[in-house]
């Protein structure tokens, strides 16, 4: 029961920092999801070529340190061509959709017209500078979805074994 009431109430609080204040954070924790990623990447690699535990030596520790801070900075003033990619996939997931809810069946014709609306999402992003707005959006959703799964688990409407064996938190809230 309390781990339940942990995890709804931890949904809430992340739901809502995200819902009101995804941008921001999603700022904050970029170049730290990019430093920790060079990190294991630079100590496993290390490891794989060298042998030795996973961060057990001084080397894979440095080439992680150095490679954790290369792509920390990397993923700071690249962020808007990822954001980009990102709006580009959701264009093409929403032309697809539509597609497919127009009662299409031509899977050629789906694909076509998604690769269309992508391309046509990913240029529109980049021109008319719009990564800011995708991730506010893209935060907002999933900061609701948090907010909405929290609070199910908080009323005992979905319990935490459905979200564990989901694969993904917006599995038991559509259901």
């Amino acid at each position: 029961m309390l781990q339940l009431i942990t995890a709804a109430l931890f949904a809430i609080v992340i739901g809502a920092a995200f819902t009101l204040w995804g941008y921001r954070i999603f700022l904050v924790l970029l170049p730290v999801w990019g430093f920790f990623a060079g990190l294991w990447f630079g100590a496993h690699a290390t490891t794989i070529l060298f042998g030795g535990g996973f961060l057990a030596t001084t080397t894979g520790l440095v080439i992680g340190f150095i490679l954790g801070l290369v792509l920390a900075v990397l993923s700071y003033l690249f962020y808007m061509i990822g954001v980009a990619i990102v709006a580009g996939a959701i264009g093409y997931a929403l032309a697809a959709g539509l597609m497919s809810a127009f009662g299409v069946d031509s899977n050629f014709l789906i694909v076509i017209v998604g690769l269309i609306g992508g391309v046509a999402a990913l240029i529109l992003t980049l021109m008319w500078n719009l990564q800011k707005y995708v991730l506010i959006i893209l935060t907002a959703v999933a900061g609701a979805n948090a907010l909405v799964l929290g609070v199910l688990l908080l009323f005992n409407q979905i319990s935490l074994d459905s979200v564990q064996s989901a694969g993904s938190a917006i599995q038991p809230v559509i259901q």
